[in-house]
Protein backbone atom coordinates (compact mmCIF):
# COMPACT_ATOMS: atom_id res chain seq x y z
CA UNK A 1 0.00 0.00 0.00
CA UNK A 2 2.65 2.14 1.24
CA UNK A 3 4.50 2.19 -2.61
CA UNK A 4 0.89 2.75 -4.47
CA UNK A 5 0.65 5.94 -2.26
CA UNK A 6 4.39 6.77 -2.96
CA UNK A 7 3.77 6.37 -6.84
CA UNK A 8 0.18 7.99 -6.30
CA UNK A 9 1.48 10.95 -4.27
CA UNK A 10 4.13 11.41 -7.27
CA UNK A 11 1.42 11.38 -10.19
CA UNK A 12 -0.69 14.12 -8.19
CA UNK A 13 2.74 16.11 -7.44
CA UNK A 14 3.40 16.35 -11.24
CA UNK A 15 0.10 16.91 -12.42
CA UNK A 16 -1.80 20.54 -13.48
CA UNK A 17 -5.50 21.16 -11.92
CA UNK A 18 -6.93 19.79 -8.67
CA UNK A 19 -5.79 16.28 -7.56
CA UNK A 20 -7.69 13.41 -8.73
CA UNK A 21 -9.35 11.07 -6.08
CA UNK A 22 -7.29 8.14 -4.71
CA UNK A 23 -8.26 5.13 -5.31
CA UNK A 24 -9.82 3.01 -1.84
CA UNK A 25 -8.06 -0.19 -0.59
CA UNK A 26 -11.06 -1.54 1.74
CA UNK A 27 -8.94 -4.32 3.74
CA UNK A 28 -5.93 -1.78 4.74
CA UNK A 29 -7.09 2.20 4.75
CA UNK A 30 -8.27 3.64 8.13
CA UNK A 31 -10.64 6.79 8.69
CA UNK A 32 -8.32 9.80 9.35
CA UNK A 33 -10.50 11.02 12.35
CA UNK A 34 -12.45 7.57 13.84
CA UNK A 35 -9.41 5.35 12.87
CA UNK A 36 -11.82 2.54 12.27
CA UNK A 37 -11.46 0.89 8.79
CA UNK A 38 -13.01 2.13 5.72
CA UNK A 39 -14.56 -1.23 4.72
CA UNK A 40 -17.25 0.10 2.83
CA UNK A 41 -16.72 2.31 0.05
CA UNK A 42 -20.85 3.55 -0.51
CA UNK A 43 -20.00 5.91 3.02
CA UNK A 44 -16.69 6.91 1.99
CA UNK A 45 -15.18 10.08 1.86
CA UNK A 46 -11.37 11.23 1.04
CA UNK A 47 -9.68 14.71 1.09
CA UNK A 48 -6.42 14.91 -0.92
CA UNK A 49 -3.95 17.48 -1.72
CA UNK A 50 -0.58 18.12 -3.88
CA UNK A 51 2.41 16.22 -2.05
CA UNK A 52 0.42 14.88 0.57
CA UNK A 53 -1.26 11.15 1.49
CA UNK A 54 -4.85 11.10 1.35
CA UNK A 55 -7.13 11.19 3.55
CA UNK A 56 -9.66 8.41 3.76
CA UNK A 57 -13.06 8.54 6.16
CA UNK A 58 -15.61 5.63 5.91
CA UNK A 59 -18.14 7.99 6.91
CA UNK A 60 -19.43 11.33 5.28
CA UNK A 61 -19.81 12.82 9.12
CA UNK A 62 -15.75 11.43 9.80
CA UNK A 63 -14.94 13.86 6.80
CA UNK A 64 -17.35 16.69 8.39
CA UNK A 65 -15.74 16.90 12.11
CA UNK A 66 -12.31 16.53 10.69
CA UNK A 67 -13.22 19.70 8.79
CA UNK A 68 -14.21 21.43 11.78
CA UNK A 69 -11.58 20.44 13.68
CA UNK A 70 -8.27 21.20 11.20
CA UNK A 71 -9.39 25.12 10.19
CA UNK A 72 -6.41 24.87 8.13
CA UNK A 73 -5.68 22.54 5.18
CA UNK A 74 -2.88 22.51 2.48
CA UNK A 75 -3.33 24.73 -0.80
CA UNK A 76 -5.27 23.08 -3.33
CA UNK A 77 -7.12 20.32 -1.22
CA UNK A 78 -10.03 18.82 -2.47
CA UNK A 79 -12.64 16.53 -0.85
CA UNK A 80 -14.63 13.90 -2.75
CA UNK A 81 -17.28 11.19 -1.59
CA UNK A 82 -18.50 8.47 -2.62
CA UNK A 83 -21.63 8.28 -4.55
CA UNK A 84 -23.81 5.70 -2.85
CA UNK A 85 -25.21 3.70 -5.06
CA UNK A 86 -22.53 3.18 -7.78
CA UNK A 87 -19.38 4.23 -5.32
CA UNK A 88 -18.03 6.58 -7.89
CA UNK A 89 -16.03 9.50 -6.25
CA UNK A 90 -17.20 12.89 -6.85
CA UNK A 91 -16.57 16.46 -5.87
CA UNK A 92 -18.09 17.27 -2.24
CA UNK A 93 -19.01 20.51 -3.15
CA UNK A 94 -20.82 19.36 -6.05
CA UNK A 95 -22.96 16.28 -4.52
CA UNK A 96 -26.36 16.06 -3.94
CA UNK A 97 -26.69 14.75 0.26
CA UNK A 98 -29.35 12.99 1.84
CA UNK A 99 -30.31 12.38 5.59
CA UNK A 100 -32.02 9.45 6.50
CA UNK A 101 -32.10 8.80 10.12
CA UNK A 102 -33.37 5.12 9.23
CA UNK A 103 -30.33 4.26 6.93
CA UNK A 104 -27.28 2.58 9.27
CA UNK A 105 -23.88 4.71 8.53
CA UNK A 106 -20.24 3.42 9.85
CA UNK A 107 -20.59 6.24 12.26
CA UNK A 108 -24.46 6.91 12.29
CA UNK A 109 -23.91 10.21 10.97
CA UNK A 110 -27.15 8.74 8.80
CA UNK A 111 -25.67 11.00 5.40
CA UNK A 112 -25.23 9.48 1.82
CA UNK A 113 -23.91 11.23 -1.30
CA UNK A 114 -25.07 11.16 -4.92
CA UNK A 115 -23.14 12.46 -8.18
CA UNK A 116 -26.43 14.00 -9.48
CA UNK A 117 -30.42 13.74 -9.28
CA UNK A 118 -30.43 10.72 -11.36
CA UNK A 119 -28.33 8.87 -9.28
CA UNK A 120 -30.23 9.64 -6.53
CA UNK A 121 -33.44 9.25 -7.88
CA UNK A 122 -32.07 5.34 -8.76
CA UNK A 123 -31.02 4.44 -5.13
CA UNK A 124 -33.73 3.09 -3.22
CA UNK A 125 -32.15 3.74 0.19
CA UNK A 126 -32.34 7.35 -0.13
CA UNK A 127 -35.49 7.32 -1.78
CA UNK A 128 -37.41 7.73 2.05
CA UNK A 129 -34.45 10.34 3.24
CA UNK A 130 -34.19 14.44 2.64
CA UNK A 131 -32.56 15.69 0.58
CA UNK A 132 -29.74 18.43 2.08
CA UNK A 133 -27.51 21.02 0.86
CA UNK A 134 -23.71 21.14 1.32
CA UNK A 135 -24.27 24.00 3.95
CA UNK A 136 -26.39 21.95 5.74
CA UNK A 137 -23.89 18.60 5.78
CA UNK A 138 -20.41 21.26 6.05
CA UNK A 139 -21.18 24.05 7.28
CA UNK A 140 -21.16 27.47 5.18
CA UNK A 141 -17.73 27.28 4.69
CA UNK A 142 -18.63 23.99 2.41
CA UNK A 143 -16.43 22.06 1.82
CA UNK A 144 -12.14 22.22 0.33
CA UNK A 145 -12.80 21.94 -3.59
CA UNK A 146 -9.75 23.67 -5.22
CA UNK A 147 -11.55 26.36 -7.04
Amino acid sequence: MRNASAVLLVALSCSRGPPAPAPLDTRNDACAQCRMAVSDPRFAAQLVAAREEPRFFDDIGCLRDFLRAHASLPDGAVAYVADHRTRAWVRAAAARYTRDDALATPMSSHLVAHADDASRAADPEAARGVRITVAEVFGPGGVPDAR
